[in-house]
């Protein structure tokens, strides 16, 4: 059985997932980029509670999800509930794909916890980002999905090209 990857691999599950769902779900299309992100933020974060020891957070500027969020339902404005409900559901379907993908790949099942969601940035405590991939869209609009490891007890994290066990 097959239960590490590289993180070159993982990087592709995740942006191919990422964009997959997005085009497909909200009709929108995000790229690569390193413009760094607006201020006002909503996060919406899971932990994979079987199968992998990682937690996804996705950190996007409010304005994206809200128009993913209109886009989605058809809508010109949408709530904060509306925005809310649409970035977990979206998440939800994100991560969904993410675990299919990572079953292909490593045949280990993973299951996670309800999406969690945010207003700002959130970062979790008892862990430490792996790494970032930053995304924009044709508004400068843009996104981070972000891959949590636990945090190491009094270590700084390993980072590299190494072959890492995820199950």
């Amino acid at each position: 059985m097959n239960t590490a990857m590289t993180r070159e691999e993982l990087e592709q599950i995740l942006d191919r997932a990422l964009q997959e769902v997005t085009e497909r779900t909200a009709g929108v299309r995000l790229h690569q980029g390193d413009r760094p992100l607006g201020t006002d933020l909503c996060t919406v974060h899971i932990t994979f509670d079987k199968g992998f020891s990682t937690s996804l957070t996705l950190c996007a500027d409010t304005g994206l999800l809200a128009r993913m969020a209109g886009n989605s339902f058809h809508e010109d404005t949408v709530t904060p509930e509306d925005l809310e409900e649409f970035s977990k559901e979206y998440f939800n379907v994100l991560c969904g794909k993410v675990a299919g993908a990572m079953f292909q790949a490593t045949q280990v099942p993973a299951h996670f916890g309800p999406p969690t969601f945010y207003h700002g940035r959130y970062e979790p405590e008892d862990r430490e980002a792996q790494f970032v991939l930053t995304y924009c869209d044709e508004h400068s609009e843009g996104a981070q999905l972000i891959h949590h490891v636990a945090r190491p007890h009094g270590e700084s994290a390993a980072a590299g090209d190494e072959k890492e066990e995820i199950g």
